[in-house]
């Protein structure tokens, strides 16, 4: 099997983003990450995924700096994954993804997980992109200056 080819080196930051960040596996273990998940099991049992692509994924994210092997956190001899500040600037991303996944994939009444505030126990607002005076940023508002 061939490798894909990368996109390290484009001009595009999506694109960019995209090349680490943007196959479902990795996405899925960045949330998990995000919800206290820290061990290869857990992540391998969450997900019900394979052990040698939850070891490359987990390979990959480390090479980027999106997540770094620790000691474990109860003394043992085992390592755990957590999120560098890389890592955790992907929060909004993740948010981002949920809201949109609320409030298209689901029907009204269909069950689904929350993303709620730990002191009041309330859902999290919808998270809006806004101008520097703070006003909402349109998807018309903005242009992407290319590269000569």
């Amino acid at each position: 099997m061939s490798r894909r080819k990368t996109l390290s080196d484009s001009p595009c930051p999506v694109a960019r983003a995209v090349d680490i960040i943007g196959d479902r596996w990795s996405l899925l273990i960045i949330r998990d990450a995000f919800d206290g998940l820290r061990r290869f099991g857990e992540f391998q049992s969450n997900l019900g995924m394979a052990k040698n692509i939850l070891a490359d994924r987990l390979k990959m994210l480390t090479e980027n700096g999106i997540i770094q092997t620790v000691p474990a956190s109860d003394g043992t001899a085992y390592q755990e994954y957590v999120l560098t500040r890389k890592g955790e600037g992907l929060f909004p991303i993740i948010v981002m993804y949920r809201q949109w996944g609320e409030c298209n994939l689901y029907k009204s009444d269909e069950n689904h997980s929350s993303l709620i505030y730990k002191h009041n126990r309330q859902p999290v607002g919808a998270i809006h992109l806004a101008t520097e005076n703070g006003a909402k940023l349109q998807k018309d508002d903005t242009t992407v200056k290319k590269i000569a």
